[in-house]
């Protein structure tokens, strides 16, 4: 897309509510475009729901709508259409549907946030088209909608008109996309700023925390070298292996981590390769000795000393931990180290 000039009158963004949708969903877009008029953008934003009525979303707050879909006869610049819990329900109403078309046919952009994904396939909006979803129902938009090519990782997917995002604050990434196309960088990057997010996440969803709190850094090869990590811990990530994949030598490797990471590349790689262990750990039921093979520890002891080290507790302890809250069982903290 082109950026369009601010001096050419707003853009319209129509917000699609309705009962159950997902709160962030809805206010994560509406966030990015309220705050880039702050800085140099110029967006009108309007919610509307089927009959105009407010909505009650999952999380039991209610929304007003400002218009119902009959009164949208203008074409909008963005329509942004949400998720919610019971998306399952909403792919077999098929005068709900028929919004979704309807709304659509209205704008030069149509985007979801996360379930939202499956609102836009069941309209047949999607046939033929790349599009992403919420990492836990990738697999399930996949097998219901096989004419829809899935990318389970991506952040946000864009196909021609259609842009489609993935969990929940994925949202604000998408409509930080937007504000980009529509206004640049920089108004762009001083809406995320002001939000306190990533202007743009490196890598796809099974990205780690760990690389998004490393401040965003302006050398392009020490950002290939901490995307390449949090990619994949699991790689030959020593220093001078860094050094041979970017081109450069280990002493300014070395350099380039203590001034912009303010710590050693090799306790950035342990950092990244435990925040991965963590969420093997936290989400699967492979064995220890898988997880730390995975994730670059290579045999469980190893692992099992980062995890003391930085956490206090065993990756056992760990794991037990999110598998019951430790109410009446036995043995909930038996693998717990004494600080």
């Amino acid at each position: 897309m082109n950026h369009r000039r601010p001096g050419r009158g707003p853009l319209t963004v129509t917000v699609f509510v309705f009962p159950g949708v997902r709160l962030l969903d809805v206010t994560g877009p509406i966030e990015v475009f309220a705050s880039a008029n702050e800085f140099g953008g110029r967006y009108r934003v309007q919610t509307v729901s089927e009959d105009g009525a407010e909505v009650i979303t999952s999380a039991g707050t209610r929304l007003s709508a400002d218009l119902r879909v009959d009164d949208v006869r203008e074409p909008c610049d963005v329509l942004v259409v949400p998720g919610g819990p019971e998306w399952e329900t909403l792919i077999k109403d098929d005068a709900f549907l028929d919004v979704v078309r309807r709304l659509h046919e209205k704008a030069r952009c149509t985007a979801s946030v996360c379930t939202g994904a499956f609102l836009l396939a069941a309209a047949g909006l999607l046939d033929g088209r790349r599009a992403a979803t919420h990492w836990r129902h990738s697999q399930q938009l996949a097998l219901r909608f096989p004419s829809v090519r899935v990318e389970p990782d991506a952040i946000f997917v864009r196909d021609g008109q259609m842009m489609t995002s993935a969990g929940v604050s994925a949202g604000i990434d998408l409509s930080l996309a937007l504000v980009e196309d529509h206004y640049g960088a920089e108004v762009a990057r001083a809406v995320a700023k002001d939000m306190v997010v990533f202007m743009q996440r490196p890598g796809g969803q099974s990205q780690f925390s760990v690389r998004s709190q490393v401040p965003h850094s302006p050398r392009e090869t020490l950002r290939r070298v901490l995307d390449e990590v949090a990619e994949n811990p699991g790689a030959n990530h020593t220093v001078s292996a860094m050094a041979r994949r970017a081109g450069i030598s280990v002493r300014h490797v070395t350099r380039l981590f203590y001034e912009e990471v303010r710590t050693t590349p090799a306790r950035y790689v342990e950092q990244v390769r435990l925040e991965a262990a963590r969420v093997l750990l936290e989400t699967g039921d492979d064995s220890m000795a898988v997880v730390a093979r995975r994730t670059g520890f290579g045999s469980p002891e190893s692992m099992r000393r980062a995890f003391v080290r930085h956490l206090a507790v065993t990756p056992g302890a760990y794991r037990a931990s999110f598998r019951t809250t430790g109410v009446g069982t036995k043995d909930s903290v038996s693998e717990a180290v004494s600080p």
